[in-house]
């Protein structure tokens, strides 16, 4: 095997080893309607029948200033707060 081929070979592997784990980024969603309220902490926004409070802090983007009665479209993740567990699920029993 030629030596150019092996540090390659090499040069390869250690770029594979030194790549940084990728987090898997989570789904995005919309929400589109009429402002209903704007709190530093939320937006409220009418979608049909439902009102949908959604949270926002200092690392949330907006192309202006929102104030109520504006048409927005809320692009959001789902994050959770707290999981607890119950175990897992009892086995249903085999029926003849």
């Amino acid at each position: 095997m030629k030596l150019s081929t092996l540090v390659a070979g090499g040069l390869l592997w250690l770029g594979v080893a030194a790549a940084p784990a990728r987090a898997e980024s989570p789904k995005t969603y919309q929400v589109t309607g009429p402002v209903l309220e704007v709190t530093d902490g939320t937006i409220t926004v009418q979608k049909g029948k439902e009102k949908w409070q959604l949270a926002r802090d200092k690392d949330t983007k907006s192309s202006g200033d929102v104030k109520v009665g504006d048409k927005v479209t809320i692009e959001y993740t789902m994050t959770a707060k707290n999981v607890e567990s119950k175990g897992s699920a009892p086995k249903a029993a085999k029926t003849k």
